[in-house]
């Protein structure tokens, strides 16, 4: 068999984004159908979504440490596994537990895997020997909205011709995505990224640097201002928005992951001509008016259109705030991205699970997403901040 190329790596990691785009994505489209099911509340369902990032953020901060020792190749093998078997064991856990612990101990082992592949799937990438690193994050990070696309079609599909009560299949048929793409990760080249001032000086240093410390918190808003709204637009549009769930799930939930890969495609192909801050600072500001639809308006379509408009504008908040990071501090290496990872993923648990907490039940949700409006202002806030630092 001949030698695989970089491109294969790069190939592999995409794919990885739309096996993470899976697990953070297939249970928010069955929240209604838990609380039906299985007599779920409002929390439960909610705590599922702090569970799976939790978990992440919790395997981000230790990636750092025990993915260079076991082996970066090794490691993003065994997080597919993670992915696979959480997808599989989903439907099996609640018929012979508790139903909401079966869905947590699923969560627990696919949010494991997820966590895996957040935080070395972006320095594999940085890594690889392409000359637009940032073209090139964005392209990774753009697969993650394709993947939110593509399962939210099939799946719709799928509960369409079979119904939703059928979720079971599906669920096990998901999880050979991330099986089959844990054999390709086997035979792949691995890069890392060299990280020996950083570990020289030890990955902590990081945060005693000013512009670090900004870009932490950029991210924690980045990824609270989209997951705030992608974790719960299902349920939002089904009941919040009084939306059939099938109509919901095509316009709201594939209308969000298609603007914000569009986003990212755009700044793939124009990044080397688009300032970074400029555009994230724009798009902070379109974010804001998206909540705002999304919050304060009484017509469905007006409320459909906000999400799509909140989709285009997340879109570069993540790979922009990372290539930032990759510019300014080039020697950050792996423990970088761990960090921010984590930062992303603390985002991620917060937003949605203070929507959740605000709104008080499925019919809050407008309510809810208006209060997290606060996590796109601040990230205009922080990269206001950011470009005067830089400048002075």
């Amino acid at each position: 068999m001949a030698k695989l190329s970089y491109k294969h790596t790069i190939v592999a990691c995409l794919l990885a984004g739309v096996s993470q785009a899976l697990i953070v994505n297939f249970a928010p489209l069955l929240f209604v159908t838990f609380q039906a099911t299985y007599g779920l509340t409002a929390m439960q369902v909610t705590s599922l979504i702090t569970v799976n990032f939790t978990l992440q953020l919790l395997t981000d901060l230790l990636a750092s440490k025990f993915a260079p020792k076991l082996g970066v190749k090794n490691c993003l093998v065994a997080a597919h596994i993670l992915c696979a078997l959480g997808l599989a064991l989903m439907p099996v856990l609640p018929k012979f537990l508790p139903p909401f612990l079966g869905l947590v101990l699923a969560v627990l082992l696919y949010g494991v895997g997820g966590g895996l592949i957040e935080v070395l799937t972006s320095p594999t990438v940085e890594a690889c020997p392409t000359k637009n690193k940032e073209g090139m994050m964005s392209l990774l990070h753009s697969f993650y909205c394709w993947g939110v696309t593509f399962v939210v079609l099939v799946s719709t599909l799928f509960f369409f011709l079979c119904g939703v009560k059928n979720w079971a299949v599906l669920s096990w048929l998901w999880a050979l995505l991330p099986a089959a793409n844990a054999v390709y990760f086997l035979f792949v080249p691995v890069y890392t990224m060299d990280t020996a001032e950083s570990e020289k000086k030890g990955g902590m240093s990081l945060f005693k640097q000013g512009s670090f410390l900004i870009l932490f918190a950029m991210m924690i808003c980045a990824g609270a201002a989209e997951i705030s709204v992608a974790q719960w637009v299902s349920a939002l549009t089904e009941t919040g928005l009084g939306v059939d769930k099938t109509m919901g799930d095509l316009i709201g939930t594939c209308g969000f992951a298609v603007m914000m890969g569009l986003a990212r495609a755009i700044h793939g192909k124009l990044s080397e001509r688009l300032p970074i801050k400029p555009t994230l600072i724009g798009c902070a500001l379109l974010c804001v008016v998206g909540y705002l639809m999304i919050g304060l308006s009484p017509v469905p379509i007006v409320g459909l259109i906000g999400c799509a408009v909140c989709g285009f504008a997340v879109g570069i908040f993540w790979p922009g705030t990372l290539s930032l990071a990759a510019r300014r501090i080039p020697a950050g290496g792996t423990a970088m991205f761990a960090f921010l990872a984590v930062a992303g993923d603390l985002g991620c648990t917060t937003g949605p699970t203070l929507v959740g907490a605000i709104s008080g039940g499925i019919d809050g949700l407008q309510t809810g997403v208006l209060v997290a409006i606060i996590f796109p202002v601040m990230l205009f806030l922080l990269t206001l901040f950011t470009g005067k630092k830089e400048k002075n």
